[in-house]
């Protein structure tokens, strides 16, 4: 079960103007399981997404790497199931004629159409039966298609993840909805994630452009389930333009602040809603690293800390064996780290216990406090580099037996 996460309400997804979507059974792995999700967008619709880092990136990344930059996206299409990774030229052919087919039935060009992909790495994507799900998809859209879209792109998922935010902006309300998928393979740079965020805002290209990358860096980027990198990671930013605000065009207006709050408070909801549905994910645990002398080694002791198969494990057994903590900090790669300044405490919504200070196990802490605080569902871990100031909020979950189950029996 997911950390204290509840599946979306339909009446609460709001409807973006320009966006309309499409949910069939495609049966490209399973039978009797939504698994291919069309995405339409007005003429207009500005569009902008930042993709995994994994150099073995999957085929349909590399085609909607290539579609966005000739701009004037029209479709995305998602299918689950199968991934199209590690298939070499074949893949991309594949990626290729799902845009032509799409394109075909919503008569606009094969470049105005973004593919994604989610599910096993090195089968081939069945592309017939995709293609021959795509008119059902297209006669299923519809404005308030978010409910059957986001259960629509899950794979390994106990829960769908979609939410909705509405601002004003310059005397206009602006609405904002978007959805994600995700639960292993999962580690900062994107992870097996796909995530979509759309608005009716009026965002000149440059502002959404850096914005998609700011949003995923403080939220997709700073998630770990287990420290893989997956190859199909996608995180899009769309905004159609039809909410009938002026173009935010200016990155220092305070419509545009508004705005950005907004986009960057909805991709963390999306991305903390991955680690709450963690493969097996019982705790879901915020890394709080202060105190470092720049951003980048907070998140190295972050990421030491999450990655760790020890610490995880600690957390699940409610073990308060600190120590792995240390560890995990101490081989995070800061060669000129002095430990006797660190300073490591645990908490939760209600209490906060320093665990160790000057190289050692804090005078104060006594295990039995330790043990109360992991005993919660939700803990946070801080620590103090005493370095400089700069910080990081990094979020994870523990490790339990059902992870191992997940993925052992994965491709059954």
């Amino acid at each position: 079960m997911p950390v204290l996460l509840s599946p979306p309400v339909a009446d609460a997804l709001l409807p973006v103007p320009g966006v309309r979507l499409g949910v069939t059974e495609a049966a490209i792995r399973k039978l009797n399981r939504k698994d291919l999700t069309l995405i339409e967008l007005a003429p207009g619709t500005r569009v902008a997404g930042v993709f995994t880092q994994n150099r073995f990136c999957a085929a349909p990344v590399q085609v909607c790497r290539t579609h966005l930059t000739g701009g004037k996206v029209r479709a995305l299409v998602i299918n689950t199931g199968v991934a199209n990774a590690g298939t070499g030229e074949p893949g991309l052919a594949t990626a290729r004629a799902t845009c032509e087919a799409v394109a075909g039935l919503l008569g606009i060009q094969a470049n105005q159409v973004l593919p994604f992909s989610t599910g096993v790495i090195l089968e081939p994507l069945p592309v017939d039966k995709l293609i021959a799900g795509l008119p059902a998809a297209r006669d299923a859209l519809k404005s308030d298609g978010w409910y059957e879209a986001c259960h629509g792109i899950m794979t390994t998922d106990t829960v769908p993840k979609a939410a909705s935010r509405q601002v004003k902006i310059g005397g206009k309300t602006v609405t904002l909805t978007g959805m994600s998928k995700g639960a292993g393979m999962i580690k900062p740079n994107m992870a097996t994630m796909l995530g979509f965020l759309a608005t009716d805002a009026d965002v000149a290209q440059p502002l959404l452009d850096a914005l998609v990358k700011e949003a995923a860096d403080v939220s997709f980027n700073s998630i770990t389930v287990d420290g893989d990198t997956s190859t199909n990671d996608s995180f899009i930013l769309m905004a159609t333009g039809q909410a009938g605000n002026e173009t935010l065009s200016d990155g220092l207006s305070a419509d545009y602040a508004a705005f950005r709050a907004a986009v960057l408070e909805l991709s963390i909801w999306l991305a903390q809603a991955i680690v709450r549905d963690g493969e097996g994910a019982t705790k879901f645990i915020t890394l709080q690293i202060e105190g470092g002398r720049s951003r980048d080694e907070c998140r190295k002791v972050g990421y030491a800390i999450g990655h760790s198969p020890l610490v995880k494990t600690a957390f699940f057994a409610s073990d308060p064996n600190l120590g792995r903590i240390l560890a995990a900090i101490g081989y995070a790669g800061i060669d000129d780290l002095d430990v006797s300044g660190i300073r490591v405490w645990l908490g939760s919504s209600t209490e906060e216990v320093l665990v160790a200070e000057k190289g050692g196990r804090a005078a104060s802490y006594r295990e039995e406090a330790g043990a109360r605080v992991m005993k919660e569902a939700e803990i946070t871990v801080r620590v103090d580099l005493a370095r400089g100031d700069q910080a990081s909020t990094l979020w994870s979950c523990d490790f339990s037996y059902d992870y191992v189950k997940i993925n052992a029996d994965y491709r059954s």
